[in-house]
């Protein structure tokens, strides 16, 4: 399985990040996985943003439930982060990754990552 991210590097304050994982060797709606979002700001540690299972349901970190949306295209293979009103606190390097044993537990795949910068 692989997973590869993509997105807009550089946001300006109050905007909104767009980030799409693709998923290949794998389907994303093969019971019981969970697709999820996790960022490291640098010198940070890993942050669980949120996660997407095989169903649809959704799952997020209370810390930024409201302003996270997360959602797939089955047809694409593929889910997506949406971020609203980005500061530069959003800041990192941004990770897709399977999980196996929850939506924040035990992830095997993960992508490359792919850094987000907000700034004026």
């Amino acid at each position: 399985v692989q997973l590869q991210e993509w997105g807009p590097g550089l946001l300006k304050p109050s905007q909104t990040l767009s980030l799409t994982c693709a998923v290949y060797g794998g389907s994303i709606t093969t019971r019981y996985y969970y697709w999820s979002w996790i960022r490291q700001p640098a010198g940070k540690g890993l942050e669980w943003m949120g996660a997407i299972d095989y169903s649809g349901s959704t799952y997020y970190s209370p810390s930024l439930k409201s302003r996270t949306s997360i959602s797939r295209d089955t047809s694409k293979n593929q889910f997506t982060l949406q971020l609203i009103s980005v500061t530069p606190g959003d800041t990192a390097v941004y990770y897709c990754a399977r999980a196996l044993a929850g939506p924040s537990d035990d992830f095997d795949y993960w992508g490359q990552g792919t850094q987000v910068t907000v700034s004026s």
